[in-house]
C-alpha cells in the first residue's frame, strides 16, 4: 500500500484511502508523508467549522500551503466538503493536493454531482494478511494458477502449519492493534470496535433508528460468513423490514465490515443477479462476536464451525493479494440448481481459477467433483480452468489436468530472497 499511495500522489490531485476503522489508515499516511498539513474531523471543533463554512475552511487550510498535501482524516464525517475540495483542485491543477482517509468513500455519499472523476484515486486498506504479519512478500498464487502450465515446483514450499496454528491465525484476525493481545481482551476490543462503528461510522452515512437491530445483523453476518445470504430470513431474525435490512447491508459493505461475493455466470449480463455470498472482512472480529475460542473447534465440540471462517480467511488472503498480481482478477462464487457449488472463482480474461476450501488435513480425487464437472461438462468447459483445493495438510499435490491441492499456508510462503 505504501508504494501505491506514493504512486497515486504523483498523478492524482486527490487520493482517498478507505478501509475499516482502526485498520491503520492514519498511521500509514503519517509514516509515509514527511510534508503537508494534517487535520482530523474527529475533532468536534474542526468538524463544526467545516460544516459552517467548508469553502472558507478548505481555502484557509490550503492557502500558502507550499508543501502539499492537505490530509483530512475521517473525511466521511463532513457532508459538505466535496465542492470546496473540487474548487481547490480545479484552481490549482496539480497532483498530490489532498489525501482523505476514512471508513467509506467520502464522495459516494456527499451531495455533489461531480464525484471528481478523473481527479481522484481510491485506495483500499484491508486488515493485515498473514504474509504482512510475517514480513513476507505477497502471495503470487493467482498469477501462478493463471499461467498456461502451472507447475507445482514453481511454488515455494509451504510453511509447516498445524491445525491449531491455523485456528490461532483465524481467531487473531488482521487488525494491527488488536491481533496480539490476549483472547478475552481481544474479544472485548472487537466488540467495542463494533459499537463504535454502529454509533459513529454508520451514523455518518445513515440515520439508524434501531441500533440494536443493526448490532444483531452484524452478529448474524458473522455467524453466516462464507454463506449465501437469505435476506428474508435475516429480516425475521432481527425484526426489520427488507428495505431496512438492505440499507443496513449496503452501509456495512461501504464500511468494509463485510464483502459481497457475487454469483458467477457464463454470460456477463447474468452475473451477480443471483444471491451473493457474505464474507466477514476480518475473521478475528467475526470470532469475537460469536465468542469463539480454540476449544470451539474440538472434535467433541463443534468442528463444523471452522468451515465458514476458514473459507472467509482464505478468500480474504486471495482478495488482498490481487493488487500485487500482474493480471487483474474479479472474484465470484458459483452454484447451480442441482446444488453443485464452488467456494471462490477468480476470473482473468478467458482464464478461470476455481477454489475450494476444505477444513481437513487430507484431500481425495472425489473432493474435486464439482470443479471437475464445472470445467469438463459445465459452464467452464470452453474456458481455460485451473482448480485448487486449499486444505490443512502439509503437501503440495497434483491431481492432473491443472488440478491441485495446496496447504493454506501456501498463501504466505513466498520467500524474501
Amino acid at each position: 500500500m505504501s508504494t501505491e499511495l506514493r504512486s497515486a500522489l504523483t498523478y492524482s490531485p486527490v487520493v482517498n484511502v478507505i478501509g475499516p476503522r482502526r485498520v491503520g489508515k492514519t498511521t500509514l499516511v503519517r509514516d509515509i508523508l514527511q510534508t503537508g498539513r494534517f487535520i482530523t474531523l474527529d475533532d468536534p471543533t474542526v468538524l463544526d467549522a467545516m460544516a459552517k463554512d467548508p469553502v472558507g475552511q478548505i481555502g484557509a487550510l490550503t492557502a500558502g500551503l507550499a508543501d502539499w498535501p492537505l490530509v483530512i482524516d475521517e473525511a466521511q464525517r463532513s457532508g459538505d466538503m466535496a465542492l470546496a475540495i473540487k474548487m481547490v483542485v480545479d484552481a490549482h491543477r496539480q497532483t498530490g493536493q489532498f489525501i482523505l482517509t476514512g471508513s467509506s468513500n467520502v464522495f459516494a455519499t456527499m451531495k455533489v454531482a461531480d464525484s471528481l472523476a478523473g481527479r481522484m484515486r481510491i485506495l483500499k486498506l484491508w486488515p493485515l494478511t498473514v504474509a504482512e504479519v510475517k514480513s513476507r512478500p505477497p502471495s503470487r498464487i493467482l498469477d501462478w494458477a493463471c499461467s498456461k502450465n502451472p507447475n507445482l515446483p514453481d511454488l515455494p514450499e509451504p510453511e509447516s502449519t498445524s491445525r491449531a496454528d491455523y485456528i490461532d491465525l483465524i481467531l487473531r484476525g488482521g487488525f494491527p492493534e488488536t491481533r496480539n493481545i490476549p483472547l478475552k481482551t481481544r474479544h472485548a476490543a472487537y466488540r467495542n470496535h463494533v459499537d463504535t462503528i454502529v454509533d459513529r461510522d454508520v451514523a455518518d452515512l445513515l440515520r439508524v433508528r434501531k441500533t440494536d437491530a443493526l448490532r444483531k445483523l452484524i452478529v448474524q453476518l458473522a455467524v453466516r460468513t462464507g454463506e449465501i445470504l437469505n435476506v428474508t430470513q435475516l429480516c425475521k431474525l432481527i425484526g426489520v423490514q427488507r428495505q431496512t435490512a438492505e440499507q443496513y447491508l449496503d452501509v456495512l459493505l461501504r464500511l468494509s465490515i463485510v464483502v459481497k461475493l457475487g454469483a458467477w455466470a457464463s454470460g456477463e449480463h447474468y452475473r451477480e443477479i443471483k444471491n451473493a455470498k457474505n464474507h466477514f472482512v476480518d475473521t478475528g472480529m467475526a470470532a469475537a462476536l460469536r465468542n469463539l475460542n480454540p476449544d470451539t473447534f474440538d472434535a467433541d465440540a463443534n468442528p463444523a464451525a471452522l468451515g465458514g471462517l476458514l473459507e472467509s480467511f482464505v478468500f480474504a488472503e486471495l482478495l488482498r493479494s490481487e493488487p500485487y498480481q500482474e493480471h487483474g482478477f474479479n472474484f465470484y462464487h458459483w452454484r447451480d440448481q442441482r446444488g453443485r457449488e464452488i467456494d471462490v472463482l477468480a476470473e482473468s480474461g478467458h482464464r478461470l481459477i476455481t477454489f475450494e476450501v476444505k477444513a481437513a488435513s487430507s484431500v481425495s480425487w472425489e473432493d474435486f467433483g464439482h470443479m471437475v464437472w464445472f470445467s469438463t461438462e459445465g459452464p467452464g468447459k470452453n474456458r481455460s480452468v485451473t482448480s485448487i483445493i486449499f486444505y490443512l495438510g502439509e503437501q503440495k499435490l497434483a491431481f492432473g489436468e491443472n488440478r491441485f491441492a495446496l496447504p493454506v499456508s501456501s498463501l504466505w510462503s513466498e520467500s524474501n530472497k
